[in-house]
């Protein structure tokens, strides 16, 4: 029996354990405060089981994803033995996430249909949430106390994803209506049970399936949480993995899966209240029989605190051991590349909130990323009339650090000898200094914008800001603009308008937007980017895109439910904190 087949180096997802949480209480004029991400964090570090400062002491008006651990741990600073999460009818998210599994490839030795068994199912469902043209909606406030996955599933796992489909009354009663209200998932949004409407999603695509019916052969024994774990196996390249699967009752479960796995070959034995299935009854029986679980790799639990709620989806990955499953093919260069992740994990959350989806996630333990405190990647300041900005901050210090590498790997190309050339002609001809001036163009922050207004013109209004010595910045930019020039016979190129300040050169494509831009802007105040952008003044790392405002373009000739659908998306940002030895970011998607 194969396992969902996953891309190397993607995390598995992981969760903490509940503990005897208490009912969902409904919120009360919630508010999407910016959340902090507490200025001392270090990534690097392991944190206590008791007080790990999570994705970053996040505020979300009461709702703290920092400061967690096992034991205290989730919004309004509740534990999960004191859960009171405040949630609202939770959407979901309306594009592919890139956590959803690969089903095993076709050809030799991979499952027929309808022999997929109840393994696939379960990636299935993930992608029913996860996938599609609509706004999938999830519930991000789990409900119910008792044994986590993680609390089952063997010790030396390196890889760990989690389901959790138990969520309060509010939270089901929000999944069902926002199920409902989307082409793709309303047909199978019926009736109470989340559990059923995933069976129903897709059963049509697998004939063992098909023939089962939930109520009988399904709902008598399945619980609602499920889990996956990668061990070591056989050889680095053929790694073990074990399934444990929550059931309300032994011997019933032990029917019913072995209906849903129809001739496919398992081995199952059980531990707690979760069923373990694996290739082999000898391993089944091991797993079943291990002395401790994952829930006891300091590793994992301290890198789950960091992430901080885990909502409906979790995952957890030892970066350096996942990536033997493909070490035999990678070359000399990219081994070389990858030191300094050997000793980095990688874990994240996919939560709701009534605004937003969110996936959050740590990556922790590596080395030598950057130097020293970055610049904050600031959008707040940037025009209210903005519909999409980016901003990164560190960009001079890996130009600079990596450009040996640089210049090796593109002297193993085939393009190599011309680059070589391009870099003597920039420093010969026009007295570029590379990769200095190359540092200083893209300073130690840099930041791309485009306005909303003047889309429809000849030329849209965008432009650049950049910290750096403006002087310097600007000498290099006139370089550039004179080799453009003489590389197109003479012809002059297109001037940039430029706007110096103080520490910042801005760029843009008219001089109207430069000024513009060079100045302070209200871009902070809008609801929409302070729901998008959490700790906006914190971050080294931001990208946040006013869908409300371009959705014109791309609806253009679209039509229907797909045009609908589309349009209850509103925002998307992307934002985090990158340091030396690791990172934390938060994905949001809004819904109108």
């Amino acid at each position: 029996m194969n396992p969902p087949t996953m891309p190397l180096g993607q995390p598995y997802p992981p969760q903490q354990p509940y503990q005897q949480q208490q009912p969902y209480q409904p919120p009360q004029q919630q508010q999407y405060g910016p959340p902090q991400y507490g200025g001392q964090q270090d990534y690097g570090q392991q944190a206590s089981s008791g007080q790990q400062s999570a994705y970053g002491q996040q505020d979300h008006g009461q709702q703290n994803y920092g400061q967690q651990g096992y034991a205290q741990q989730g919004y309004d600073q509740q534990g999960y033995g004191q859960q009171q999460v405040h949630y609202g009818q939770q959407p979901g998210y309306g594009q592919a996430e890139q956590l959803a599994w690969q089903q095993a490839p076709e050809g030799p030795g991979a499952p027929k249909k309808g022999r997929k068994g109840w393994i696939i199912a379960i990636a299935a469902a993930v992608a029913v949430l996860l996938l599609g043209g609509g706004a999938y909606a999830v519930v991000g406030a789990i409900g119910g106390g008792g044994t986590q996955p993680q609390e089952v599933l063997p010790p030396n796992a390196f890889a760990y994803m989690r389901l959790d489909l138990d969520p309060a009354a509010n939270q089901k009663l929000a999944l069902f209506q926002l199920g409902r209200k989307f082409t793709v998932t309303k047909d199978a949004f019926t009736g109470e049970d989340p559990r059923q409407a995933l069976f129903n999603a897709v059963k049509s695509d697998d004939d063992n399936l098909a023939k089962l019916d939930f109520a009988k052969d399904v709902d008598p024994w399945l619980g609602s949480r499920i889990g996956l774990a990668v061990v070591p196996g056989k050889s680095a390249e053929e790694p073990g993995f074990a399934v444990a699967v929550q059931v309300k009752d032994q011997e019933q479960a032990r029917a019913g899966i072995k209906k849903l796995m129809g001739d496919e070959k398992y081995g199952l034995s059980f531990r707690d209240d979760y069923a373990l299935l694996t290739s082999t009854q000898a391993l089944a029986d091991q797993y079943a029989q291990a002395q401790g679980s994952l829930a006891d790799n300091k590793d994992f639990s301290d890198d789950m605190d960091a992430v901080g709620e885990q909502g409906v989806l979790s995952f957890w990955s030892n970066i350096g051991q996942a990536a033997q499953l493909g070490r035999a093919t990678m070359t000399p260069e990219e081994v070389k590349a990858f030191e300094q992740f050997k000793n980095a994990r990688f874990a994240g959350a996919l939560r709701f909130d009534s605004a937003y989806a969110e996936l959050a996630g740590v990556l922790r333990g590596a080395d030598g990323l950057v130097q020293g405190d970055l610049e904050n990647a600031d959008l707040t300041k940037l025009p209210a009339s903005t519909a999409g900005a980016l901003s990164i901050s560190g960009l001079d210090q890996i130009v600079t650090k990596q450009w040996a590498k640089i210049e090796e790997s593109a002297a193993a190309t085939p393009a190599g000898e011309q680059f070589k050339q391009f870099v003597e002609q920039a420093k010969s001809q026009y007295g570029l200094q590379l990769p200095d001036d190359l540092a200083t163009v893209l300073g130690k922050n840099l930041t791309v914008a485009v306005d909303g207004q003047g889309l429809d013109g000849e030329t849209p209004n965008a432009g650049v800001r950049i910290a750096t010595d403006p002087a310097k910045a600007q000498a290099v930019v006139d370089k550039v603009e004179k080799a453009i020039s003489s590389g197109s016979g003479g012809q002059p190129a297109p001037q940039l308008a430029k706007v110096p300040g103080d520490g910042t050169l801005t760029l843009a494509t008219t001089q109207e937007y430069a000024k513009k831009l060079a100045e302070d802007g209200t871009l902070g105040d809008s609801d929409a980017f302070k729901t998008a952008i959490p700790d906006a003044g914190s971050n080294t790392f931001a990208l946040f895109v006013d869908l409300d405002k371009v959705e014109k373009y791309y609806l253009q000739g679209m039509e229907g439910d797909d045009k609908a659908n589309l349009e209850k998306l509103r925002a998307v940002g992307l934002s985090g904190k990158q340091t030396d030895t690791g990172a934390a970011f938060s994905l949001r998607v809004l819904f109108n």
